[in-house]
């Protein structure tokens, strides 16, 4: 009989319950035993729910206290040497120390999970000596069948996908690390056993990227010794977001099931199967809901797909699941009454997605009578929304067609344009700036949240905005930067804020999900053709540029980042949405020099993690996304100065794409990795304007004067000091006014002892 299944759930709560826990906790206002019991209540809510919904494989220990990768790690004893820890079980100090950074130690790197806007914690391998010392899936399993009679499925990151997402450690030392990680996982999985686990399902999404022969060699050494040591353990090694490469060795490993996407991997997995075949003895575990998408399944199209894998298939060894887990979209749709008709009932966020799952694993069992009311239900809605007026613009689809049909790029090379700029702004060497927002206080959200609430006019609102950046506009004169920013706190979001002021978006009441640790997002929805309605941000620009005699820049988010970080339409590609904002956002950025503002940073921080996972589609995805923005920004003057900012990515690999987007100044993240990201310009030249982040802005500790000088001096060894810009490695909405005044006034000084030391 065919069960159904998911592979994880959002942690955060239907009203982020989860996100309030953690930051009372962190801010002491909540004791730890009552925010130990709080979660606990969040986490057996998400249990009842799947199991009210009719999930017959639940999976437990997919909830975290921060992220499950550091949980995986704090689970083996891998905390780096600079924190406090002596063994044992972690405590939550040392936890959240890993994860956020203490007074006195930095906080490990954060970087995004695949090609997804989550992000985790790196593991940090260098000195650790590896131990079980808490085995957390046999914790969670016992809590589902005490507290709730759930038989749970355990869910686990994978040895090979675990050390491949670690650090610490020279590429030619990983079987050394397996050998010593191995017998742990062993460990783990015969506690399982004993306790009497029937499902484990083991991560390894690693393998839907290109993954070497000696990769598959790890692979099958680890499975091996899996179905050795726990042979009565039925294990589901789990693929996830593309297809699986090295298919029939995957299919052939000792494992009881083989999960696999046939949503973001459908074609290649779906090609696999009908080429080769499928064991015979094993289940497969059918991801044929989408994780990481809003929209409600076509059902009848599913039905057909189940249909086909059933071909190869048999029924009774079909588990119908989810693409990847539920904690890339909101908890519920049913708060989302303010969205018009036809978007409201095309959605499906993680409970509706339950109901999907049990409708399909229904019609595959029984028979497609038996839900015909549903399935007529979703062609209604589905069709509703693809004749919406507002896809169906012809007035930008034509323009659109005709500005990505033709080339992009600025009127001069860099070098003419770099000596206009300089004459136009006289910037000293090493010119200071941050990257665009400052503290949103209490005080600025309230007064957003009044004017939402239309208890101030927006008059007053307006005057409170402009007093916000009369403040920041003189701190930042008397702190000594030298290019400004007027601070963004008329920004909830930096893709909110825009897609609220273009046609062909909607935004949900509660459609919140985790971008890392407690912070949540609530990605726009892009349903429509995107199009311009009028300027977004000159007004407040213009006004912070009225203050000061030093430049100050214009803030916009790129045309792949709004992208990257919405939820997206599917009847088109992603390629003509990003041109459909471009086009809309070089409309912005031309407003924005018509009033004479003169550097203009467009940031790009999400073009990394829309990368395919396959080599073969990189290329091309790069070449697009380099289009989009020099839609955006190449028709400006010369003596324009275009910025942009990335941040959480390796970078290495597309440096050649990063110059291609020709900016004349980007700033990059690397404070988290520790200058890594450096060695990617010692071994290639890069000719721009460039401003690597000398500190952490996600961790409240203020860094060292000291610490800063050593990431400049480092740059500069590789950079041309010339072109050199020193900036925080992000914006710094989320901190404090202390903090954040402190933190800058340090970098300052770091920049003027370098400035003596080059001056020499």
């Amino acid at each position: 009989m065919t069960k159904s299944s998911v592979l994880g759930y959002p942690r955060i709560g239907a009203d982020r319950e989860w996100k309030k826990a953690l930051e009372a906790f962190w801010s002491g206002k909540l004791e730890e035993p009552e925010f130990h019991r709080q979660l606990q209540e969040i986490r057996l809510n998400h249990l009842r729910k799947q199991q009210e919904k009719g999930i017959d494989l639940i999976p437990v220990n997919d909830f975290s206290y921060y992220d499950h990768v550091l949980d995986t790690a704090a689970m083996f004893g891998i905390i780096p040497k600079r924190f406090d820890y002596e063994g044992g079980v972690v405590p939550l100090s040392v936890y959240y120390g890993v994860a956020r950074g203490t007074k006195d130690a930095a906080a490990s790197e954060m970087t995004k999970w695949f090609n997804t806007n989550y992000h985790y914690i790196v593991p940090e391998l260098d000195g650790a000596t590896l131990v079980l010392a808490e085995n957390k899936p046999l914790i969670a399993y016992r809590e589902a069948k005490e507290r709730l009679g759930i038989e749970g499925k355990p869910v686990i990151v994978g040895p090979l996908t675990f050390l491949k997402l670690s650090k610490g450690y020279r590429s030619e030392e990983l079987d050394v690390w397996l050998s010593r990680l191995l017998p742990l996982y062993v460990q783990m999985l015969q506690e399982l056993a004993r306790e009497g686990v029937q499902w484990v399902q083991i991560d390894e999404p690693i393998l839907v990227t290109s993954v070497s022969n000696d990769d598959i060699r790890r692979l099958k050494t680890i499975y091996t010794t899996f179905a050795a040591s726990v042979p009565d353990l039925n294990i589901m090694m789990q693929t996830y977001f593309e297809s699986a490469e090295h298919y029939s060795d995957i299919v052939a490993l000792p494992v009881k099931g083989i999960g696999l996407d046939f949503v973001h991997g459908l074609s290649g997995n779906l090609a696999s199967i009908q080429a080769y075949g499928f064991p015979a003895d094993k289940v497969l575990g059918a991801g044929i809901v989408d994780g990481r998408g809003i929209w409600k399944a076509p059902l009848r199209d599913k039905l057909s797909l189940l249909h086909k894998l059933a071909e190869t298939v048999s029924p009774d060894r079909l588990i119908v699941q989810s693409s990847c887990s539920l904690l890339h979209v909101p908890v519920t749709a049913k708060s989302e009454t303010k969205l018009a008709p036809e978007l409201r009932h095309a959605l499906a966020f993680a409970e509706e997605k339950l109901e999907e799952l049990a409708l399909l694993t229904k019609a595959l069992t029984h028979d497609e009578i038996a839900v015909a009311d549903e399935l007529e239900r979703c062609d209604r809605a589905l069709q509703a929304l693809k004749l919406s007026s507002e896809r169906n613009r012809s007035d930008i689809q034509q323009a659109v067609s005709a500005v990505s049909a033709a080339d992009a790029g600025r009127s001069r090379p860099f070098a003419e344009r770099h000596q206009e700029q300089q004459k136009r702004w006289q910037l000293p060497l090493f010119p200071t700036t941050t990257i665009g927002s400052f503290p949103q206080t209490a005080e600025v959200r309230k007064a957003r949240q009044q004017w939402r609430k239309r208890e101030w006019t927006s008059e007053r609102y307006a005057a409170f905005i402009r007093e916000q950046i009369e403040v920041w506009i003189k701190l930042q004169e008397e702190i000594g930067l030298d290019v400004l920013v007027h601070g963004e706190f008329e920004r909830t979001d930096m893709v909110e804020f825009f897609g609220e002021k273009l046609a062909g978006f909607a935004f949900t009441q509660n459609g919140w999900v985790q971008s890392y640790g407690s912070r949540c997002v609530k990605p726009p929805i892009i349903f429509g053709d995107v199009a311009f309605e009028g300027a977004m941000t000159v007004e407040e620009t213009k006004y912070a540029q009225s203050l000061t005699e030093r430049p100050v820049k214009g803030m916009l988010t790129g045309p792949i980042t709004i992208m990257n970080w919405s939820f997206v339409r599917e009847d088109i590609s992603r390629e003509q949405i990003a041109y459909q904002l471009a086009y809309a956002l070089r409309q912005e950025v031309e407003a924005l020099e018509g009033a004479g503002i003169g550097m203009i940073q467009v940031d790009e921080p999400a073009v990394r993690e829309g990368l395919p996972l396959k080599q073969a589609e990189q290329a091309n995805y790069l070449a697009w996304a380099v289009k989009a923005f020099r839609i955006a920004t190449s028709t400006v003057k010369p003596s324009t100065q275009i910025h942009t900012h990335m941040c959480y990515c390796e970078f290495h690999d597309m440096i050649d794409s990063i110059e291609a987007m020709d900016a004349d100044v980007i700033s990059i993240e690397t404070s988290r990795s520790h200058g890594e990201l450096i060695h990617s310009f010692e071994t290639s030249t890069y000719k721009l304007g460039i401003g690597l982040g000398v500190y952490d802005i996600h961790s409240p500790r203020v860094p060292r004067v000291e610490e800063m000088t050593g990431m400049i001096d480092r740059a500069l060894r590789v950079l041309d000091p010339k072109l050199f810009w020193i900036n925080p490695d992000c914006g710094l909405k989320t901190r404090g006014f202390e903090e954040t005044v402190a933190s800058l006034r340090n970098m300052v000084e770091a920049t003027q002892l370098a400035r003596r030391k080059h001056a020499e």
